[in-house]
């Protein structure tokens, strides 16, 4: 797997999760290095999300793939004196057995390192796979046409194939992997505080630390909702078991390049001081 620990050891001047021109980011490869390098990062991740067999306005054509990894490449030798290293990674869909980080194609792809994420889950009815990770507009209408209002399916099929995917393996880094209570807790008030969603967070989480893959800590939506992923609750089952953390901003704009990281990272640093304190 690759070693996150040896670059954020003691330096907190990197990002291994963005989006840009070649998914649903905002920006070019281009304008991302110029504003990382200019804010002073040192190791920065580009992370288109994945091709997909399926139509998704989110994600990267495979047609683009190998355009993608040269314009790491050209980026790499352009800032070679710059003090900065940038990563070809991907933020891999995982959709089933059929397609995910494990399959051929993405272990076969000369990427630095591979984010695990489950952005669709499967339809009652059809299979179809159905992206919940969208705007809650879209999540609550999804969850009339495709899911017969039923939160409980779409939690438990979210944790199962967070479980899958990991069970399959292939990755480095898991994504934002309590994001189904963002939009459930819009959709169900309270749902967070069930016992039967703390549960699967809880099994989930448990599956993650025995995997030892590494967890991010997702700051994008802390500034506009208040919430990071994973939920600040489960850092000291993390921290206690010696999984390796990282804060990314998943920035879409160069703008947010940092975005709440600064706020995550101080957090993480007193869960960690005060975890340290409870096991002594």
């Amino acid at each position: 797997m690759f070693d996150f620990s040896s670059i954020t050891l003691g330096d907190s001047r990197y990002n291994f999760h963005s989006h840009t021109q070649f998914c649903d980011g905002r920006a070019t490869m281009a304008e991302f290095a110029d504003a990382a390098s200019e804010a002073g990062f040192r190791h920065w991740g580009f992370s288109p999300h994945s091709p997909v067999p399926i139509d998704s306005p989110c994600n990267m054509a495979e047609a683009d793939v190998p355009v993608y990894l040269a314009e790491v490449n050209r980026l790499n030798s352009l800032y070679e004196s710059s003090g900065i290293r940038f990563y070809a990674s991907m933020e891999i869909d995982y959709l089933g057995p059929h397609w995910g980080p494990a399959i051929d194609y993405f272990r076969q792809l000369p990427l630095d390192y591979r984010i695990g994420s489950v952005h669709f889950i499967p339809a009652p009815d059809t299979g179809q796979p159905v992206d919940i990770d969208g705007h809650y507009d879209s999540f609550r209408r999804k969850m009339h046409d495709y899911f017969h209002d039923d939160i409980h399916y779409v939690v438990d099929t979210f944790f199962d194939q967070s479980l899958a995917m990991i069970e399959a393996g292939g990755f480095d880094l898991i994504g934002h992997f309590d994001k189904i209570g963002h939009n459930g807790s819009h959709f169900h008030p309270g749902l967070e505080d069930e016992p039967f969603y703390r549960r699967r967070l809880l099994e989930l989480t448990d599956a993650i630390i025995a995997s030892g893959v590494t967890v991010e800590i997702n700051t994008k939506a802390l500034a506009e909702h208040s919430r990071l992923f994973p939920s600040p609750s489960v850092w000291p089952i993390l921290l206690k078991a010696g999984v390796p953390i990282v804060v990314n901003s998943d920035a879409h704009y160069p703008a947010l390049i940092n975005a709440s990281r600064p706020e995550a990272l101080a957090m993480l640093e007193k869960a960690a001081a005060e975890t340290s304190i409870s096991t002594l």
